[in-house]
């Protein structure tokens, strides 16, 4: 396994807070990595050191065995991540949902006919070829998190960072996105509560503590079963 991104002791906080990441050491090539933590643990800080959005106050973050320190190499670094945000809202700019997905190929060069096709084919293969021309901001919680998600696999990224995707998502949109991500042979990195989502669209588990991570090595992500009163009504475990 080659490893495409890895973290030397790097160190971050927040002002007039504790470090929130603290000699933290990490990192991943092809794996499917759940990590999970209390709120304010460092999941969200973890991932967006990865991308670049935060840079580490000491320590060092390499990309393929180079360290990155200018922002040349963080744009070297981005044409192989691809970053779902908690809250499509932040992701999603553009009027329609065939320009928010086409925004991300024509900024790296290609036509207006190739980047349209190339859009088509991702929201095909997602199964929301009918939202092309929809207005964005009108569009259900739900697809707006489909949509967010397709601006993201459209730019074909070897690592994929998610951060809380099944947060709010009504039982057949989280359906529809677990069997989108079993199915995509994507290196990726999941931050959720949701343990049965985890279980299905990732094989490693990961803690964060106190600044660092930790392969959970006793225990394996699985489904449970349960019955209780009203079971079979749509509803939602945290």
């Amino acid at each position: 396994m080659s490893t495409l991104l890895n973290l030397d002791n790097v160190c971050f906080s927040y002002p007039h807070c504790q470090p929130i990441l603290n000699n933290c050491n990490f990192s991943i090539g092809d794996q499917r990595i759940g990590l999970i933590g209390s709120n304010g643990s460092g999941k969200t800080t973890l991932l967006k050191i990865l991308v670049g959005l935060l840079k580490p106050q000491q320590g060092r973050l390499f990309h393929q065995g180079s360290e990155v320190t200018s922002e040349r190499d963080y744009r070297k670094l981005r044409k192989n991540l691809g970053f779902l945000f908690q809250n499509s809202n932040d992701q999603l700019f553009s009027p329609t949902v065939i320009e928010d997905i086409a925004f991300g190929p024509l900024n790296m060069g290609l036509t207006q006919d190739q980047a349209r096709e190339r859009s088509l084919q991702i929201l095909k293969k997602l199964d929301i070829l009918s939202l092309q021309d929809q207005i964005t901001h009108r569009l259900s919680g739900g697809e707006k998190k489909l949509v967010a998600l397709a601006t993201v696999l459209v730019m074909n990224p070897r690592l994929l960072l998610l951060d809380e995707p099944t947060n709010n998502l009504d039982p057949e949109t989280r359906e529809k996105l677990t069997a989108i991500l079993r199915d995509l042979e994507i290196a990726r990195i999941i931050i959720s509560h949701d343990w049965d989502f985890l279980t299905e669209t990732t094989d490693e588990l990961y803690s964060i503590e106190h600044g660092h991570l930790h392969q959970c090595k006793d225990g394996h992500v699985h489904v449970h079963q349960h019955v209780h009163e009203h079971g079979d009504k749509p509803h939602h475990h945290s």
